[in-house]
């Protein structure tokens, strides 16, 4: 339990002087992993203002649950990034707004709920694993991460909003890049700095998502959907409420999935053992070459393995900011009022402590006889701030995972250069380029 009492001597550790706020993001994964090297607590200088991080489980536990009530998201790091393309959304707004959104959307993504959009899901893995079959079959790459994203944007549209976006899903992708590259890269005092680009970006998803909108409004339509509930929600929603929700909706839904499955995909290609293990749970599963359903997913073990491993090694959400209210004490140390305190689940997941060989990928550490408590692990953020479409999310994940591997076993093309890059999620700085080579539904040895 973190310690909350006032005996404190001293700041925690950290490095002397300010922190070069441009050195810290041309290489942020280095920067949190030295910090702590420091200590379980550690203060630096950023912008002229004190900056704490917690590298601890149990610390990070008493900011983001136990005492979070005292810690907000105003005026943080992630607050920064996110309100300006986002608005009042969910991932962005606190206290009773939070409250009140949250209440109004969690129940889409109640277990039950999720479950009945399996074939929304399937479906679209099938067509994509069927035009990776093809291109297999030629020799050629595909873009791994492209291909994924516009597969789960496909899905969250379908399941949550009853909208069909495939015809805009390229543009969409790319308007997200744009944007995750300018808010990761941003720089208040730069004039430049891709402004342009993200303006333009934003106006191609506000006009997207307030397109969704309309439609539904002009036909309509009832469906028993998210979109469906905001729209007949008893709370007086402007239009620009609608288009924060459905926006956030979005992204959030679409970008977690994406990201985890493109890096299972190519921990799977560098880890063969882990690879045949769950190629020979999806062909016993699915013998036949039947579709999956939410049915199987108790028995699709090996491939929910995969995922969240490759989720301890490469987070989506790789840093949590928060910014005290009143006074604190955290491990020790006075946290006065109003002070930025910070948690990387990048850090906390490869914390030899509680992840023995971290930086090994080892499926079998998720087997059901090993339990993760705590806030060891983060995929998804914690306490109640905890990510509302967590089971959505490895829902999708487990079934599209083993309808692309029923078809396809995806090769990384010799040499392509693989790098985790930081910005508002951690993703592959080059994206990844593979050769899915077809299967012939046999568990290859």
């Amino acid at each position: 339990m973190a310690d909350t009492h006032s005996g404190y001597v001293s700041l925690p550790p950290g490095p002397d002087g300010a922190q070069s706020l441009r050195s810290m993001r041309e290489d942020p994964l280095r920067f949190v992993t030295e910090m702590a090297a420091w200590g379980d607590v550690t203060r630096h200088e950023a912008e002229g203002a004190p900056v704490y991080m917690l590298h601890r489980p149990d610390l990070a536990r008493h900011v983001l649950k136990d005492n979070g009530a005292n810690y907000t998201k105003d005026r943080t790091p992630d607050d920064d990034m996110l309100r300006p393309l986002l608005g009042n959304g969910l991932l962005t707004s606190g206290g009773e707004e939070w409250a009140r959104q949250r209440k109004m959307i969690a129940p889409a993504f109640r277990p039950t709920e999720v479950e009945r959009f399996d074939q929304i899901m399937t479906d679209a893995a099938a067509h994509l694993a069927e035009r990776w079959r093809r291109a297999g079959e030629n020799g050629e790459a595909v873009r791994v991460d492209h291909d994924l994203t516009a597969l789960t944007l496909t899905v969250i549209a379908r399941a949550m909003l009853g909208a069909d976006i495939a015809g805009v899903g390229d543009g969409f992708g790319r308007a997200v890049d744009e944007v995750n590259r300018f808010i990761g890269h941003f720089d208040p005092a730069s004039e430049g700095g891709g402004r342009e680009g993200f303006r333009r970006a934003k106006a191609f998803l506000d006009a997207v998502t307030r397109t969704i909108v309309a439609a539904r409004r002009a036909t309509g339509q009832e469906n028993d959907d998210l979109l469906g509930a905001m729209l007949a929600s008893g709370h007086a929603m402007t239009a620009t409420d609608l288009r924060d929700q459905v926006l956030t909706i979005v992204m959030a839904g679409h970008e977690t999935t994406a990201k985890a499955l493109t890096w299972t995909l190519y921990l799977l290609d560098r880890h063969p053992g882990a690879a045949r293990a769950v190629r020979a749970e999806v062909d016993e599963v699915l013998g036949g070459g039947r579709t999956p359903t939410a049915a199987d997913l108790p028995r699709l073990t090996a491939c929910q393995r995969a995922i969240k491993e490759a989720m301890r090694l490469y987070p989506p959400v790789w840093l949590i900011s928060r910014r005290s209210v009143e006074a604190d004490v955290v491990g020790g140390y006075a946290i006065p009022p109003g002070t930025l305190v910070c948690v990387s689940p990048y850090v906390l997941h490869r914390d030899p402590r509680y992840w023995p060989d971290p930086e090994t990928y080892a499926p079998d550490r998720f087997a059901a006889e090993h339990t993760h408590a705590g806030h060891q692990y983060l995929p998804f953020g914690g306490g109640p701030r905890v990510c509302v479409g967590r089971h959505f999310a490895l829902v999708e994940a487990t079934l599209v995972l083993a309808v692309l591997l029923r078809a396809v076993r995806p090769e990384l093309v010799p040499g392509f250069p693989v790098e985790p890059e930081a910005l508002v999620t951690l993703r592959p700085r080059h994206g990844m380029l593979m050769v899915p080579r077809p299967r012939d539904g046999r568990s290859e040895p």
